[in-house]
């Protein structure tokens, strides 16, 4: 080693033990909150700050929780399950008193940004698994949510959600459902780029229903055994529901019967059904197998809203749909500006659009 590399050496030692060669030490205080079976969750949650993480280890734990912190992550374990059933609502508990079994919610001047939820399962509880409300960049990811009273996951007033890779089963109305508002008759509003992508939702009333919003993307989800796969629901107010994509979802045999609702007839063998919606592409899905005698039955249905409201304007095109009953496309509305192109079908109403 010559004179010069050992000189350089030396001062590089120098600057390294000195601090003056390290990084800098990082502001990042984030914490992790632990939390066993038998422990609260909610006091878990309540302690934790905005970039906080709370991990839950495997098991079974008999509360809800409510967040209403933002940058919050509440997570399971991703090797045995953790899972979330009812128990006993304690007084001010208004997420368990609602039914509900993780609810996540802002306020109209607050909503609760950037909260991740995972690797959780959520079973049995008598409203939904999983309610958000007034939420900004929501992400549910590998949640599974089964044999709840009325929606598995359900998100209403939101906006940029992110669902990936979720689990809805065995629900009693939708396994996934999102909308503008649940309490309140509005227009449609604009979900900001909601992504519900990857999901498997079988055994529901419902797979999917997306209610009254805009500007949102359905995309490479799993739809089976449901009455019906996906609803798209809009109605005669402004602005309209639509300025949707629905791309390379999987729709086969949902051929479960579901009896008829005030607002519904009886629903089997629905694949894909627009009611009052407008300016939806729906494009290279595989809808096949679909097969009953609902008004609402076939692969894909174009339906006016019970309120009269009309499909408009409307791409359906590139998508396999077969052996569905009574039809694999059906157009049973009076809207103008609905186009099919390019799909591979064999049986259309009226006839001639395969």
């Amino acid at each position: 080693m010559t004179k010069r590399q050992i000189a350089y050496l030396a001062c590089t030692v120098t600057l390294v033990v000195s601090g003056m060669g390290a990084a800098a030490p990082t502001a990042d205080h984030r914490t992790v909150h632990r939390v066993k079976p038998g422990e609260s969750i909610q006091k878990a949650v309540d302690a934790a700050r905005p970039g906080d993480t709370v991990v839950l280890a495997p098991g079974t734990y008999r509360e809800s929780v409510r967040i209403t912190t933002s940058n919050l992550t509440l997570r399971g374990s991703t090797v045995l399950p953790t899972v979330l059933v009812p128990g006993t609502a304690a007084a001010g508990d208004t997420c368990a008193l609602a039914g509900h079994g993780l609810c996540v919610t802002g306020t109209a001047d607050r909503p609760v940004e950037g909260v991740t939820v995972r690797s959780l399962k959520l079973r049995g509880f008598a409203k939904n698994g999983l309610w958000a409300s007034r939420t900004d960049r929501l992400r549910i990811h590998r949640v599974t949510a089964e044999e709840n009273g009325n929606w598995g996951i359900a998100l209403e007033r939101s906006v940029r959600s992110v669902l990936t890779h979720n689990v809805a089963r065995d629900n009693a109305d939708a396994g996934l459902f999102v909308s503008n508002t649940t309490d309140t008759e509005s227009g449609a509003v604009d979900a900001e780029g909601t992504v519900i992508s990857h999901n498997h939702v079988s055994g529901n009333r419902i797979g999917l229903t997306v209610r009254r919003l805009r500007n949102l993307t359905v995309e490479r989800n799993e739809a089976t055994g449901n009455c019906a796969a996906v609803f798209v629901v809009g109605d005669e107010s402004t602005p309209r529901a639509g300025a949707m994509t629905l791309r390379a979802n999987h729709v086969h045999a949902n051929n479960k019967h579901c009896p008829k609702t005030p607002r519904l007839p009886f629903l089997q063998g629905s694949g894909i059904v627009l009611t009052g919606a407008e300016e939806t592409l729906v494009a290279e899905n595989r809808i096949v197998d679909n097969v009953g005698a609902s008004p609402l039955s076939g692969g894909i249905v174009l339906f006016k809203s019970f309120v009269g409201a009309l499909n408009e304007r409307n791409e359906i095109r590139d998508n396999v749909v077969l052996r569905n009953g009574s039809a694999d496309l059906a157009n049973r509305d009076t809207g103008k500006g609905n186009t099919f192109r390019g799909n591979t079908c064999e049986v259309s109403e009226p006839a001639g659009m395969c």
